[in-house]
């Protein structure tokens, strides 16, 4: 029978306690939300909301088009001129998603006779990026310059080193200016997704790269999205403008993907102003998630440090996980759940998010929720 083998998959996942399910949420959901990437609390700004209705009314619901036909409007090209700004790059890139961004990143700077070197941890979009990429590539350990080195003193001729700025599961930082450096010695490009730094890390929120000195360099590439701390929807790729012309002409997700919808980069555009307005967002997000690492702790719980604003806490299995985030739900706390396969060790965690816009009484809610319902 035609996907029979699909039965078969789904009870394997029922066995292993790894069912995801969809659940819709209404617009005045009352649950303290901890689980979303909403870091500076700008998704529903009124600048940013607003912003996103008139570039609709102005310019359509969608882009009509892919960027080299009718998708790129003067808004995009606005949007891309000050991100390049901002995070200090030479020019920028907009796509439809972060997703298609480190799609694009991978792939065109990847080409056949070329290594790759991945970290362990790094997101799903940079590991598919590898697997699509024509070059070679070698995986290697989490955070760990020296494999690197080694994994390109192994090869003559292009390279990059891919990573993580900030990994999503844990929230630690990348080692990004050792990673640069040894890059450097064998002549080799570094791309790093800023995706949970842009807007936390860095002087005013200009993002880790730009926190290691690395802003700006010849030799780095870095790719963002628009769906985290700037509130919208979207992806970008920061770097030296030949780069980016490359990737016009050479990256697939850019050349046959419709354009990002004139409302989510309107919405992008207005959050960087704000951002730019008050810098002193970045550095509230990384205070709260200071302050829910503390308190976790104190608590007993298996807290990991966090280097911006990504708080995880272990569990002891993926069902126990699964039962504590449903738990916290029912307590009125949304939280991630991160299981297996989303986990590279296998550890099950609860994910909490720390956002700019949190109140002193709502961090004390999210810490008594959490422990009161764990397993």
């Amino acid at each position: 029978m035609a996907f029979g083998w699909i039965d078969e998959q789904a009870e394997l996942r029922r066995s292993a306690g790894l069912v995801r399910t969809l659940r819709p949420r209404p617009a005045d959901s009352p649950l303290l939300d901890l689980a979303s990437n909403d870091y500076l609390g700008l998704a529903h700004h009124p600048e940013v909301t607003e912003a996103a209705a008139r570039a609709a009314r102005t310019w359509g619901g969608g882009a009509t088009g892919s960027r080299l036909v009718t998708g790129t409007t003067e808004l995009h090209t606005e949007l891309e001129r000050e991100l390049a700004d901002f995070c200090g790059f030479e020019a920028a890139l907009v796509f439809s998603s972060g997703y298609a961004a480190n799609l694009a990143a991978v792939t065109a700077l990847g080409p056949h006779g070329s290594l790759i070197v991945s970290d362990a941890g790094n997101h799903a979009s940079l590991i598919d990026g590898c697997r699509l990429a024509r070059g070679a590539t070698q995986v290697v350990a989490h955070a760990e310059p020296d494999a690197v080195r080694k994994a390109l003193s192994t090869h003559d001729g292009p390279a990059i080193a891919v990573s993580d700025t900030v990994f999503s599961v844990d929230g630690d930082a990348a080692p990004l200016a050792a990673l640069a450096a040894v890059c450097r010695e064998h002549g080799a490009g570094l791309v790093v997704d800023d995706a949970h730094g842009l807007g936390v890390l860095g002087d005013g929120g200009r993002g880790a790269p730009h926190t290691a000195g690395l802003a700006g360099a010849e030799d780095v590439v870095v790719t963002v999205t628009l769906s985290k701390s700037l509130g919208s929807q979207g992806g970008a790729v920061l770097g030296p403008a030949r780069v980016i012309e490359h990737l016009v002409n050479a990256a697939r997700t850019f050349i046959f993907d419709t354009g990002l919808a004139p409302a989510a980069a309107g919405a992008a555009l207005a959050a960087l102003r704000l951002l730019r307005r008050e810098p002193e967002r970045a550095a509230r997000a990384r205070a709260v998630a200071g302050e829910l690492h503390a308190r976790l702790t104190a608590a007993g719980h298996r807290a990991v440090r966090p280097d911006a604003a990504v708080v995880s806490v272990r569990a002891p299995s993926p069902e126990s996980a699964v039962r504590w985030a449903a738990d916290c739900r029912a307590a009125g706390l949304a939280v991630g759940c991160f299981r297996p396969p989303s986990v590279p060790d296998g550890i099950s965690r609860l994910r909490l998010t720390a956002r700019a816009d949190l109140s002193e009484g709502q961090i004390e809610r999210a810490v008594r929720v959490v422990g009161d319902t764990r397993p």
